[in-house]
């Protein structure tokens, strides 16, 4: 008994999957970088966990929000800019989601 590997299907999978694994990461980091222009800084507090390398004192989040919303107001853009950029922040995260569901429908019907 031997085994046959099928380097065209090995091929097609490897494509497919550094193709979907570049398209999410990059309609994610254009989604966020959209996120920020539009003057909406995302600040996430971090979770609490028994054996964290580093936990954020309340101090210093509120200090990483402060940061956030004097961002927020020193952006050169316009309002009609600002709105556009948050549109285009919801465009890059939804074709970031089609990207994921892309990916998944490939794997289940198997194209």
């Amino acid at each position: 008994m031997s085994v046959v590997i099928d380097w065209g299907a090995f091929l097609n999978v490897f494509l497919a999957a550094m193709i979907g694994a570049v398209a999410t990461v990059v309609f994610y980091a254009l989604g966020l970088r959209m996120l920020v222009r539009a003057g909406r800084v995302p600040v996430v507090t971090p979770a609490e966990f028994t054996d964290a390398i580093t936990v954020l004192s309340d101090k210093e989040i509120r200090r990483a929000e402060k940061a956030a919303a004097k961002a927020a107001r020193k952006s050169p853009l316009s309002e009609g800019q600002k709105t556009l950029a948050f549109g285009a922040a919801i465009l890059f995260f939804v074709l970031c989601g089609a990207a994921v569901l892309g990916g998944i429908l490939l794997i289940v019907i198997g194209f």
